[in-house]
């Protein structure tokens, strides 16, 4: 039985509205949501009679359209479905629509080998086995790449009419670097699918140049009352000739790419183009050398990394760059990965010893963003600077990353960040401290007092010292900017020393009569140390620069009722 395109659209409407269990459907509501999707798909402000709709219910109940929809009304005026999973769009095709997808099917096929129709042959073919697997209730022979759960595909509809209507639309959209959903008025001019996602290519502004957008960021969609701005720039015949996938730049002009692949690899290269400008420049006995006369973008970058070890880059210089880069960082990745044997060992030797050195906590890239940070804030070297996260707070989610977080976590869960500073010794700075022991006060500015050295406090008067016990529950955390060694300040420590609090003469015998250790560390690594560790820096004897962020924790959990930590004191880190 034929069924005009506005009936099917109600259908599908009432359908939709059935399946959704939780809202109760009156007649009523079923009118108006019909009225609303014939004017969304058909922009005609039409209104559906209460006549049509029940006809539409009693056809849809019939074995007429192959439906048999189970609707039942309950307390006489709401409409639902019997059968909760029920829908018209998972019913079985009937044998005589098989047999006229069959003839359809067939009449595509003849039209095999002509150029307009190349691209059909792959949805043809797509067709073809549903028919048959349909017919014969049989496995599929012919398994397509798929993506079940694919977010937004329920858009595609929506936009195809609107590119065909060429009606604005109104799009909530949330990207996966954005911090909240934006809302903005969008022109679309094309859908496109790459590596089975979809993206709908348009404009916002014509002066903001072309977006693309993928679909499974997209929260929602409405029609826009803003006039349509049609495509009079962009040839989408050609737009993307120039470029692999969909990140295309309208200006920037190609460039020749020469990669050379490992025999291995190299028959499937040669078979299966990364783009259709490759050529064959020249063989050897362990692979071959190809070009590219391509734009150099994010998916290109993403096909030369899925060879792994069997493709490098010889041109040019900048692409290489960036493959060696991201290569790198990948192995970074690994590299700062901490491990629980890893995490339990430097808890018992800062027990023990008084120190523990962790290298690979920062990642290359987390270094380089917290050295720009600080390299923002300071003009020239900074020397020792206190409150250093009061003064740079971008700093702060910067240093507590996943690694140091958990190392902290292991240590002691209950700590709290009291102190942060930072020591930046430039390259042609000698400076150096002798042995002592630090016994750590909070302030918020340098007032010379008596009894009191510098910041650190060294006489024992206890009136106004953290007593020792407290000073236990004290975690230092050196951070490590730039590779540290003897050869340019690196800290010696006598391993042990931290049990207690010790006099000048002690500090003396101890450290005439111990064999220090010296704590190297990479860039990126970071020191631990409690507080009463006896420590000292040498000369430098190389001019490279040292920079190092001191970070001190305490438990809040103090024994014996102390309450050392106060708020005004945390607020002067």
């Amino acid at each position: 039985m034929a069924v005009n395109k506005n009936a099917l659209i109600r259908y599908k409407t009432i359908d939709k509205c059935l399946q959704n269990s939780y809202r109760k459907w009156t007649l009523q509501d079923l009118i108006e949501a019909c009225s609303d999707a014939l004017y969304e798909y058909e922009g005609k402000d039409t209104y559906v009679s209460k006549r049509t709709v029940q006809l539409d219910i009693q056809m849809m109940r019939s074995d007429k359209l192959g439906y048999n929809a189970p609707i039942s009304v309950y307390e006489r005026k709401y409409y639902k479905y019997e059968n909760a999973d029920y829908s018209i769009t998972s019913i079985p095709i009937s044998d005589q629509d098989l047999e006229q997808l069959s003839d359809a099917v067939s009449f595509l096929k003849q039209f095999k080998g002509f150029s307009h129709f190349r691209e059909l042959e792959g949805m043809v073919q797509k067709l073809e086995d549903h028919v048959y697997s349909q017919k014969t209730n049989e496995t599929p022979i012919i398994d397509f790449e798929k993506n079940e759960n694919l977010k937004g595909i329920d858009f595609l509809d929506q936009l195809y009419k609107s590119i065909l209507n060429k009606r604005a639309i109104e799009i909530t959209y949330k990207s996966f670097k954005a911090r909240e959903e934006n809302t903005f008025v969008f022109h679309p001019y094309l859908l496109k699918e790459y590596r089975n996602r979809w993206f709908v290519i348009g404009v916002k502004k014509k002066r903001e140049g072309i977006l693309n957008l993928a679909l499974d960021r997209i929260i929602s969609i409405t029609i826009s009352e803003e006039n349509y701005k049609a495509n009079t720039e962009y040839d989408f015949t050609t737009y993307y000739k120039n470029a692999i996938g969909v990140s295309v730049s309208p200006t920037l002009p190609t460039e020749k790419v020469v990669l050379y692949i490992k025999h291995a690899h190299a028959p499937y290269i040669l078979t299966k183009p990364f783009h259709p400008s490759q050529e064959l420049i020249s063989k050897d006995n362990y692979g071959v050398t190809i070009s590219l006369d391509i734009q150099h973008n994010f998916e290109l970058e993403k096909e030369i990394l899925g060879l792994g070890e069997n493709i490098k880059v010889i041109s040019p210089p900048r692409l290489r760059r960036n493959i060696i880069d991201r290569i790198q960082e990948t192995l970074d990745t690994y590299d700062t990965e901490i491990t629980e044997a890893g995490l339990k060992t430097a808890k018992s030797q800062l027990a023990y010893k008084g120190f523990s050195i962790l290298n690979y906590v920062y990642t290359k890239r987390e270094i380089k963003r917290i050295k720009k940070a600080l390299d923002q804030y300071f003009k020239e070297v900074g020397y020792g600077v206190r409150t250093i996260l009061k003064k740079v707070p971008k700093l702060k989610s910067l240093l507590l990353n996943n690694n140091l977080n958990k190392i902290l976590q292991e240590l002691d869960h209950n700590v709290v960040l009291t102190k942060a500073i930072y020591f930046d010794k430039p390259a042609k700075s000698n400076w150096y401290v002798t042995w002592h022991q630090d016994v750590p006060i909070n302030v918020s500015e340098k007032i010379e007092t008596e009894g009191y050295t510098s910041w650190t406090y060294k006489k024992e008067i206890n009136s106004v010292c953290p007593p020792e016990e407290i000073l236990k529950k004290i975690i230092t955390i050196r951070i490590h900017l730039d590779d540290t060694h003897i050869r340019n300040g690196a800290l010696e420590v006598i391993p042990g020393s931290h049990k207690k609090r010790l006099n000048d003469q002690e500090i003396q015998l101890i450290t005439k009569n111990s064999i220090p250790y010296t704590c190297d560390v990479l860039a990126g690594g970071i020191q631990l140390m409690k507080p009463l560790l006896l420590h000292a820096s040498s000369k430098a004897k190389s001019y490279k620069r040292r920079r190092v962020l001191h970070l001190e924790f305490s438990s809040e959990e103090l024994p014996n009722g102390l309450t050392w930590l106060e708020k005004e004191v945390l607020e002067t880190i």
